[in-house]
């Protein structure tokens, strides 16, 4: 793996796995009973965490875990930032939300703007009993009171400098990084 000017590796594949790991059981310590559990990752790499997170939950409890997808792009509150032909994703849900414990699984933190938007799709679907927030990595910088119920890291990010998570269905790889943000100096 070649690593590009001005990027930081933070975490490799199998701490990264650890780190996912941990959540799986900070998650089943805080309600132990899965069986209202639902783990909804937001697009894109969320997706692919949440499913980790409900495989290690599933070794861990011997319970199977549903997972979904959300897509926020239509509720972002840049939307219109975007650009003239924004792709659009679909949202899975593959149980009914109401009633349910639900876990949105992103992969960085940082304004709340993201989960803000995913709070805002999740209401359409229904009710859950309660919603909690897991984030693999926490870097800070919010812009609205959101703060995460699970954090896999937290790191700090300079000026100039951003968090990026690759997994292995987009990227190839399971790998966190701090990177050098284009164009800035």
């Amino acid at each position: 793996m070649s690593v590009a000017s001005g990027t930081e590796v933070l975490l490799d594949r199998e701490q990264t796995d650890v780190t996912l790991r941990d959540l799986a059981r900070q998650i089943l310590e805080r309600e132990p009973e899965t069986g209202d559990l639902l783990l909804i990752g937001i697009r894109r790499r969320g997706v692919e965490l949440a499913e980790r997170l409900a495989a290690h939950i599933e070794r861990q409890s011997g319970a199977r875990i549903p997972t979904g997808s959300l897509d926020i792009t239509l509720y972002r509150d840049d939307f219109h930032q975007i650009g003239p032909k924004p792709v659009i994703g679909s949202t899975e849900l593959p149980v009914e939300i109401t009633g349910r414990r639900v876990v949105i699984v992103d992969d960085v933190l940082h304004t709340g703007r993201t989960i803000r938007a995913a709070l805002n799709e999740l209401a359409d679907f229904g009710r859950p009993r309660r919603v909690e927030l897991c984030v693999l990595v926490d870097r800070g910088g919010r812009e609205l009171p959101i703060q995460p119920d699970y954090v896999g890291r937290s790191f700090e990010v300079r000026a100039g400098q951003e968090i990026a998570v690759s997994v292995r269905g987009l990227d190839g790889e399971l790998l966190v990084r701090r990177v050098p943000v284009a164009g800035v100096r």
